[in-house]
């Protein structure tokens, strides 16, 4: 699919550009047919972007599966969700329903995130749009940002590009964090949940001990980096927050905390001190929920990554130590 695709929209590209008024554009799709969570969260700071860039719009998303009505759940300026099925050919008519929908509706500007994503340029393509934003790579940009190969940054910077080519001024201002805008309702929420499982006169770090695949640690190395966090920080609470699959890489030696519900999950997490763990979706909701996020990386990029919101830091585990790890973490306490 990718070679098919491979040309689809830079002929469109070469179209002439005329200079446009931020505030004449009123209907945006942001195209994302993924159905991961990690991936729709970082998504995020390109939402806030187009949000900010263009105030009296409303953002209609084409995505897979059923997080994205959680994930943007608060966001006032989200319109229609359009979701592919996760399983196509068992769910055909809501599949070729979808792409209907894109082609059916009518939009000021379509922006695909990801230039690799087959599914994501045809949509551009397909979409009744006046300006197509199919997600070419800026080369300025790439070699002017340090951080311009991060998944939910590169997007931005990209679109920022183009977007001069309509008149549209090219900001300096920093990319949007991940951001999941939790209600105070359910912040509150959280920390009743957390008072029921440990006492408020201590705050809490919060473990994710799982991963998919080559992500997930060893048991062993988590036992051993539990043990020595229960020495380091003996001040705080060590809580570990349980995948869908009810394991622990610790044996369920620490107060443990588990949920079905991405927005409860995230409003917990708001109310802990530091998050620990893995290259997950976890690890980027803990970052959209606003805490400081160690992340945990062994065989995936960390320019491509690793969370990047206050306080929060990566760490390339297999080319550091353990005491590195737990300065790191002492930082971002401290801060």
């Amino acid at each position: 699919m990718k070679g098919i695709t491979a040309n689809v929209g830079k002929s469109t590209q070469k179209q002439q550009l005329n200079s446009i008024d931020p505030n004449q554009i009123k209907k945006v799709l942001i195209s994302r047919p993924n159905h991961r969570l990690g991936n729709l969260l970082l998504i995020t700071p390109l939402v806030q972007e187009v949000t900010q860039t263009f105030p009296n719009c409303k953002i209609d998303l084409f995505v897979k599966g059923n997080l994205a009505p959680i994930v943007f759940e608060n966001y006032e300026n989200i319109g229609q969700i359009i979701k592919l099925p996760k399983k196509h050919f068992k769910e055909l008519s809501s599949y070729l329903k979808a792409w209907i929908l894109i082609k059916k509706n009518h939009y000021d500007l379509a922006i695909n995130v990801d230039k690799d994503s087959s599914s994501g340029r045809l949509s551009i393509q397909l979409a009744n749009a006046t300006y197509k934003f199919f997600g070419e790579v800026d080369q300025d940009a790439h070699s002017k940002y340090d951080d311009y190969n991060h998944i939910a940054k590169y997007p931005v910077y990209n679109l920022r590009s183009y977007l001069a080519q309509l008149g549209i001024p090219n900001e300096e201002r920093p990319v949007p964090p991940l951001v999941l805008q939790l209600s105070d309702a359910e912040k509150t929420t959280g920390k009743e949940i957390l008072d029921q499982l440990v006492s408020s006169e201590k705050k809490t770090i919060c473990l994710f001990t799982f991963a998919t695949g080559q992500k997930c640690y060893s048991k062993e190395w988590w036992v051993k980096f539990y043990e020595r966090l229960k020495i380091e920080f003996e001040e705080y609470h060590l809580l570990e927050v349980l995948p869908i699959e009810n394991v622990s890489q610790i044996g369920f030696q620490a107060p443990t905390f588990y949920s079905k519900d991405i927005r409860e999950i995230a409003a917990f997490f708001s109310n802990t001190a530091v998050f620990i763990g893995a290259d997950s979706g976890m690890m980027h909701l803990a970052s959209a929920a606003q805490i400081p996020t160690i992340g945990l990386f062994s065989v995936t990029s960390i320019e491509k990554y690793k969370p990047y919101n206050a306080n929060s830091y990566a760490i390339q585990t297999n080319e550091s130590h353990l005491e590195d790890w737990i300065k790191i973490i002492h930082s971002a306490l401290k801060n």
